[in-house]
């Protein structure tokens, strides 16, 4: 029998079944169900300031369980990667740890995105310049002199170990460094533990003193590691943190004020430390 040589009628328009070979249409996106909004709070944390949480609660064990004091003990926030002869090699990798840290940042963001919101949303932008380094100024000065009183204060009563802000190495990058590491915490817990915790914790229908519960407590278990005296010290600068959020609904003056305060503590820690009485170390 003769093979027939007719070809398919072409496609009807309006008809969108697909021809015989092609790739199918792609799903629609599954809507985000409260199962899979804790999968991403979980992983977030996971990738994140969780992780930081539980190492820190291994380093506090660590210390308490030393045959030292916590105040004999020393914890350094910034340190030197690689020897003093190769400063080309410590400047390399610390830049690597600066950038790749902002991973989780884009993350969130990027999470964001795909449910409609964006970094406007946790108020994470430059729309107001003026007021977020003001308002972040005042806030730095509120919880920066706290923080340093409960310091000293528990640091005298052994709940604290002696903080080093920073232990790089003397190069000329050392300040400009110290000053991206601040910006990086600032910008890193910010927008991770108060602009996306919140919001996705509230939106899984937590009430507002749980999810500021949470979030606090969380702040206050990754800085563990620093004793007791600085737990409770970050759990009150977490409240204090929440609390202005959800009032003014910006995360910027608070990564403005926590920028602020690291920029002092690091660049004061190398040209205070060792010169004055009143400051351990």
């Amino acid at each position: 029998m003769a093979e027939s040589t007719a070809e398919p009628s072409p496609a009807a328009p309006g008809d969108d079944t697909p021809s015989a070979g092609a790739p199918p249409a792609p799903a629609a996106p599954a809507p985000l169900t409260p199962r899979l909004l804790r999968a991403e709070v979980l992983i977030v944390l996971a990738l994140s300031l969780g992780a930081a949480a539980v190492s820190a609660v291994i380093s506090f064990v660590g210390s308490v369980t030393a045959p030292q004091s916590l105040a004999e003990q020393t914890a350094s926030l910034v340190g030197s990667q690689a020897d003093s002869e190769r400063p080309w090699l410590d400047l390399s990798r610390q830049v690597y740890s600066l950038v790749f840290a902002m991973a989780p940042v884009a993350l969130v963001i990027h999470l964001l995105h795909r449910t409609g919101q964006s970094a406007r949303t946790i108020g994470f932008d430059v729309r107001r310049p003026g007021g977020d380094l003001l308002s972040g100024a005042g806030l730095a000065a509120l919880i920066g002199g706290g923080g340093l009183v409960v310091y000293l204060v528990s640091w005298q009563l052994g709940l604290t170990v002696t903080v080093a802000p920073s232990a790089l190495n003397d190069h000329w990058w050392q300040i400009p460094v110290l000053v991206l590491q601040a910006v990086k915490n600032g910008v890193l817990e910010e927008v991770i533990v108060v602009g996306y915790l919140l919001l996705r914790l509230e939106r899984l229908g937590w009430s507002p003193v749980q999810a500021v519960l949470a979030s606090s407590v969380l702040r206050a278990f990754y800085h563990l590691y620093q004793g007791i005296g600085m737990f409770f010290g970050n759990l009150v600068m977490g409240v204090v943190f929440c609390w202005f959020y959800r009032r003014y609904g910006r995360v910027m003056p608070l990564v403005v004020a926590h920028a602020l305060i690291d920029i002092v503590a690091f660049a004061g820690s190398v040209y205070l430390i060792g010169r004055v009485d009143w400051l351990p170390g």
